[in-house]
């Protein structure tokens, strides 16, 4: 039963998401629906969930187009595209997500960003980073170098900086690997300010000294765990340099 395993998979989160000590209700369940129809996004909408991934940019048209003829909560549901990107679809991309999941070169952003305008959309772009230390397994992403300017491109683009998300290496403990995430997201500046009641992302481009020290307010590291799609939510996601 689709209701009895989404209610399973919450508590797994929740249980997980506990056991760091974070509040689970600080966290956004991304269901990734490729590979099935469209008719499926609308049974899950209807048991309440608001987020879905695809990495297909033929999917992702073919099933939010023919969800947009449909009256119901699937007209609210948010798109992510979660896959490696061409250059050459990002336009169409940009015409049905909301959420760009994998932009890991400049090229992209200012694909994106010219499909985003002409659309006459507001699009979320998030910042791929290779976790392999050996590089070159296919699964894409910005080397951790690189991540400064990306962040940078986007900033100052008409895309809205979403933060950052990679894949864990094939074969390998992802633990390690999305530690080394959490660390660049402080060693880069991407923060989520907790006494923000939007939840706030603020990049500095800077280390975390900038943001901790705003009065009255409190930090703690962005992490976008891309096994489980967990990201931080936020109504309004804000760029701040120092």
């Amino acid at each position: 039963d689709l209701a009895e395993r989404l209610t399973a998979l919450d508590a797994r989160i929740a249980d997980a998401a506990r056991a760091v000590g974070r509040d689970p209700g600080a966290l956004t369940r991304i269901v990734v629906t490729k590979f099935h129809p469209a008719q499926l996004v609308a049974d899950l909408a209807a048991l309440g969930v608001r987020d879905v991934g695809e990495n297909r940019q033929q999917e992702l048209t073919a099933k939010r187009a023919a969800l947009e003829q449909v009256e119901g909560p699937a007209a609210d549901v948010r798109w992510h595209f979660i896959g490696q990107l061409q250059s050459n679809k990002a336009g169409a991309v940009t015409r049905w997500a909301d959420v760009v999941q994998s932009v890991d070169r400049p090229k992209l952003v200012g694909a994106l960003a010219r499909g985003a305008e002409a659309a006459g959309r507001e699009v979320t772009a998030l910042v791929q980073v290779d976790l392999d230390p050996a590089g070159g397994t296919g699964r894409g992403g910005a080397a951790p170098a690189d991540v400064p300017a990306l962040a940078d491109a986007i900033a100052s683009s008409p895309l809205r900086l979403g933060g950052l998300m990679a894949v864990a290496p094939l074969g390998a403990d992802p633990e390690p690997a999305f530690a080394r995430l959490a660390a660049l997201a402080e060693e880069y500046g991407f923060w989520v300010l907790e006494d923000d009641p939007y939840g706030e992302l603020c990049y500095t481009g800077e280390p975390m000294a900038p943001i901790a020290s705003l009065p009255g307010m409190s930090a703690q590291t962005i992490l976008l765990n891309s096994v489980s799609k967990i990201i931080a939510p936020g109504v309004r996601i804000g760029w701040m340099r120092s």
